[in-house]
């Protein structure tokens, strides 16, 4: 039986088959907004990874990271973290304007979370907002068909952030028994 299903095996590449990249974070991308996203320099990066003979980018998972800010704590297998989102591509759906976008004077070579996190969210309430009075240059019906079809886990997913920014970021298990 195992040969059979060894047999059976395509190997996902032919074997004379070479290729070379690199493995980086999003967040490690530069940025004006103190965390890379997948935005333009994303985009940049690719092109250049081209440029340079390069097959492969492998990342660092993109969930939305719980404690610690550390990829590999997701607080989900099927959303994005929302600090990945591109300001820059924001305002070119008309999500936001320039003014909206506080971009960090950070010197540092590291992530500030706290800073980020706080002024990130500030901005995409604000898309939110604006999303909301029909600003979105876009197609808004993709939105709701992502909603209708994802909502097998969205639905979920946004009930338990909810409730996690009620009960000010706690972990689920200190939350009241009849939620857990």
């Amino acid at each position: 039986m195992i040969a059979q299903i060894h047999a059976n095996l395509v190997p996902p590449f032919p074997v004379e088959y070479r290729a070379s990249g690199i493995l980086l974070h999003v967040t490690s991308l530069p940025s004006a907004y103190g965390i890379g996203d997948v935005g333009p320099i994303a985009y940049a990066w690719m092109n250049h990874l081209l440029d340079a003979g390069q097959s492969w980018w492998q990342s660092l998972p993109l969930g939305p990271t719980g404690y610690g800010n550390s990829p590999y704590q997701s607080l989900s297998s099927f959303a994005g973290n929302a600090l990945l989102i591109s300001p820059d591509l924001l305002i070119e759906d008309g999500l936001l304007e320039h003014g909206d976008c506080e971009a960090p004077s950070l010197a540092s070579t590291r992530v500030d979370y706290p800073t980020v996190i706080r002024r990130k969210h500030r901005m995409l309430e604000t898309a939110w907002i604006n999303f909301c009075a029909g600003k979105f240059r876009g197609d808004r019906s993709a939105f709701e068909r992502f909603c209708r079809e994802q909502s097998h886990w969205l639905d979920d997913y946004a009930l338990f952030r909810a409730l996690k920014a009620h009960y000010g970021g706690a972990h689920y298990l200190n939350w009241p028994a009849g939620l857990v």
